[in-house]
């Protein structure tokens, strides 16, 4: 017994003595990596699949430790094709795991390099998009007119506006109204915005798969929830039923804005904050009229 102890604390020093800075990096940067695949597993479906592969590979070992030879050597032919098929059910995962680390601080800095800073003209093409865009959600509030426009930040959203109308126009008050008009063809599918413009219309979106959101919220919500999910876009909703005006971001809806609130919580989300000079917007956080925000799950 002693020996084994005496034995272990030998390795675990001459371990100690051949330990070097870079291995505590390399620790690190490993245990990020695991982290982070959990979190990603466990806010997604990958969390039941795991389950599964892990009762396959208990039935594995003890088909082994058995000596049962057929059932081991079906475990050993699905093994041999297991990289492609992780490959194929983890898809949309792993397809999401690579999105959230486009959108990291790392791949921002990155596209910030590439697209370089946003200039005076391009400030002011968003803001004067964003104060059209307040406008008419202020009137379909009023009026109960349904919306569902979408702007397109660092997540590019060909896909989406592959399935609508390129429509290209300078932003305003009648051009978004008309195209939200509920005899216009265009009026039950998405506005996108890019680039401060009225890029496409009638676009398709895709729709939530959280099933645990409140019944109260209809199709429109679920697909600006189902969008912010799969990107970065900020997306604004007005229901047709009740003409109150949300916001979703990152699979986040917030709810019951005003005219003064959508505006302030836009420029938060829309303008970059190092080109602002003068003028400093507050930051919004919550859902108005002394609301906290709140998820998806009312």
């Amino acid at each position: 017994m002693w020996n084994k102890i005496i034995e272990l604390y030998d390795t675990f020093v001459s371990v100690m003595m051949t330990f070097r800075a870079t291995d505590v990096l390399d620790i690190l940067v490993v245990s990020f990596i695991i982290y982070s695949l959990i979190k990603i597993m466990r806010e997604t479906r990958a969390e039941q699949l795991v389950k599964g592969i892990i009762i396959i590979l208990i039935g594995f070992a003890l088909s082994g430790i058995f000596n049962l030879r057929m059932l081991n050597s079906l475990f050993t032919s699905f093994f041999q094709f297991s990289v492609l098929a992780v490959l194929i059910v983890f898809q949309p995962e792993l397809r999401s795991a690579l999105e959230h680390i486009g959108r990291s601080k790392i791949g921002k800095y990155w596209t910030s390099l590439s697209n370089g800073a946003a200039d005076e003209t391009q400030i002011k093409q968003m803001r004067k998009c964003i104060n059209c865009v307040v406008d008419v959600a202020n009137n379909f509030q009023k009026s109960k007119t349904g919306a569902l426009i979408v702007f397109e930040r660092q997540t590019r959203l060909g896909d989406i506006i592959d399935t609508g109308t390129i429509v290209d126009a300078e932003p305003s008050v009648p051009v978004i109204g008309n195209i939200f008009f509920n005899k216009a063809p265009l009026h039950d599918g998405a506005m996108v915005i890019r680039g401060g413009k009225v890029y496409a219309a009638g676009c398709i979106l895709p729709l939530t798969k959280n099933n645990d959101i409140s019944t109260d919220l209809g199709t429109r919500h679920r697909a600006a929830l189902g969008i912010s999910e799969a990107s970065d876009a900020i997306i604004v909703v007005v229901s047709e039923e009740t003409g109150t005006i949300s916001i979703t971001k990152n699979g986040i809806i917030t709810r019951n804005y005003t005219r003064e609130t959508l505006s302030m919580a836009l420029e938060e989300e829309l303008i970059p904050k190092e080109q602002e000079k003068s003028e400093r917007v507050p930051i919004i956080s919550g859902v108005m009229k002394g609301k906290k925000n709140e998820r998806t799950k009312e």
